[in-house]
């Protein structure tokens, strides 16, 4: 929506005021009517609004939360420098790039200026430094999720230090960040982010057993890990996550050879051994949630896991009938394990029950 399009769209508009009389200029619109307004324009068309006059400028600035620059293909830095500034009241900020625009600069800007932040996506940023992750870590502390995939410039030094501010951190993606994702940079989120929910890991090759039990030790809330292409992982990170983080609902091990039946084993025994533990959990905090706590893992990829034999992941499958082989509800990915091709969840049982059933 261009300039002339919203100046007609809210010239030809009938608002009525609290008072009963009909509001006929834009900067008599009440704060919160033109917030709803806002919230119905693509972030484009806010940027648009937001210079139509000084009130409405004022309102937007005060009032924007949520706010994503993913559109911007060429000049996303720029407007980043421009609108950060203005922009102060922000919890969510979207910068996904399809090629590299963000400098540190930017980043900087954003630390500065947007203290309120709480969800930032800057994933694919190739040219940010480890100067951006320390600018956030002064600046953001109230981060809760933060993407950072394919952000491959930054170290473990910097996810270090940025652990020790943003300690309520409950997402985070770190896919891809070779050098970041490294051992030492999981023990610093494992001892100071103890709120971690998800972490995605996928392909960062350096990650060995001793980071990924230190989340586990750590971070005993842990409902989601993605260890895809960890290759250096073996049974003892899946025991650990089995042992100690009683709410996994996901967990990715595509690719990690190592993992044999003895971890997936662990995995079906932790339904067992951890359900009187998980059920006083719930009815102290999540009463009314019991059924959704008790079902356990929900999504398990194990494609080209070779090592793993039909009778330990049936029975993993036996332990939670949320895992599905069934055509269209594929939570437990297998593809790759051609020796797999006998495990089945409880559907495909079911069915061959009804079918046998109705020949007779």
């Amino acid at each position: 929506m261009q300039t002339d399009e919203l100046n007609m769209y809210f010239n030809n508009m009938m608002v009525l005021g609290s008072v009963g009389r009909v509001i006929t200029e834009w900067k008599d619109i009440p704060m919160e009517l033109l917030m709803r307004i806002v919230s119905l324009l693509d972030d484009r068309t806010v940027i648009v609004a937001s210079g139509v006059c000084s009130g409405w400028r004022d309102a937007i600035c005060w009032g924007l939360t949520q706010f994503s620059l993913s559109w911007c293909k060429n000049n996303m830095n720029n407007m980043v420098l421009s609108l950060a500034p203005k922009f102060t009241k922000l919890r969510v900020l979207t910068l996904r790039q399809n090629k590299p625009q963000l400098d540190d600069h930017a980043v900087e800007t954003i630390a500065a200026n947007c203290h309120e932040l709480e969800d930032l996506d800057l994933s694919k940023s190739f040219k940010l430094s480890d100067w951006s992750l320390y600018a956030l870590a002064r600046g953001c502390p109230n981060l809760i999720k933060l993407n950072i995939s394919g952000c491959s410039a930054f170290s473990d030094a910097g996810l270090v230090y940025l652990s020790g501010y943003c300690r309520k951190l409950k997402i985070l993606n770190l896919c891809g960040c070779v050098k970041a994702a490294s051992d030492n940079a999981l023990k610093a989120i494992g001892y100071k982010c103890q709120q971690l929910q998800s972490i995605n890991l996928g392909w960062c090759e350096g990650v060995s057993d001793v980071g990924v039990m230190s989340l586990a030790y750590g971070c005993p809330d842990l409902r989601a890990i993605d260890l895809c292409g960890c290759v250096l992982i073996t049974d003892e990170s899946v025991i650990a996550l089995a042992n100690n983080c009683l709410h996994l609902r996901s967990l990715g091990l595509y690719y990690c050879q190592n993992i044999t039946d003895r971890a997936i084993y662990a995995l079906a025994h932790s339904r067992v051994k951890n359900k009187h533990e998980v059920w006083e959990s719930v009815k102290s905090r999540y009463y009314e949630k019991k059924n959704e706590e008790e079902e356990g893992l929900i999504n398990l990829n194990i494609s080209q896991c070779t090592a793993l034999t039909p009778p330990a992941v049936q029975a993993l499958c036996d332990s939670f009938p949320a895992l599905h082989t069934c055509a269209g509800r594929h939570s437990l990915i297998i593809s790759g394990c051609l020796n797999l091709t006998s495990v089945h969840c409880a559907c495909a049982f079911q069915s061959h029950r009804a079918l046998a059933s109705l020949s007779h």
